[in-house]
Formats: C-alpha cells, sequence, structure tokens
C-alpha cells in the first residue's frame, strides 16, 4: 500500500514539475495584456498635465510679481531655519509624559 501511495506522490511531484517547466515555454501573453502594457502611465500623465497651470513657465523671462525681495529673502530664511532646529514639543492634556507646560 505504501508503495502505491509513493508511487502516486512521485507522479504526481513529476507532472506537477513538467507543467512548471512548460510554463516557462509559453507564448506572448493575450492581446489585451500588450494592450494594458502600451497604456501603462497614461493615467499618472494625465493627471500631471491636468494639474499644470502652465506648461510654459519654465521658458518665461518675466520676473514673479506679488512679493519684494526683502520679503522673500526673509520668508526662504525663515523656511531653512525650521530645517536647523527641531519644531517646539508641547504636551496636550498631560498625555504622554509629565506635565510641565512650555
Amino acid at each position: 500500500m505504501q508503495g502505491k501511495v509513493r508511487h502516486s506522490a512521485a507522479a504526481a511531484a513529476a507532472v506537477s514539475l513538467a507543467a512548471v517547466l512548460l510554463a516557462g515555454c509559453a507564448g506572448l501573453p493575450p492581446v489585451e495584456t500588450r494592450t494594458l502594457d502600451m497604456q501603462f502611465g497614461d493615467a499618472v500623465r494625465q493627471a500631471r498635465a491636468q494639474q499644470t497651470l502652465n506648461p510654459a513657465a519654465g521658458r518665461s523671462t518675466d520676473p514673479v510679481s506679488g512679493i519684494d525681495g526683502v520679503a522673500a529673502q526673509n520668508t526662504i530664511e525663515q523656511y531653512q531655519k525650521g530645517f536647523k532646529e527641531p519644531p517646539p514639543t508641547f504636551n496636550i492634556l498631560g498625555i504622554g509624559g509629565n506635565t510641565v507646560s512650555p
């Protein structure tokens, strides 16, 4: 009886191995898959195009209006300063530690 079980298991393993090896020799994917592959990324490109206000903005030589140089420089310095030191932490309702107020 055990000989038949071993023989069946070996036969099943051999058939499974043959099926896996033959799957590697399969032909090209169906036409539907190739169509999807050709359209891959179209949604991202379409969303990016729809969210771009002015595609030619990089070629414009007009200066940006609406903020003067001093205000712009101060804004840039504050922005960069925000990365040098961590933001201040504070305790909310005494959760998670000591109850010392800032």
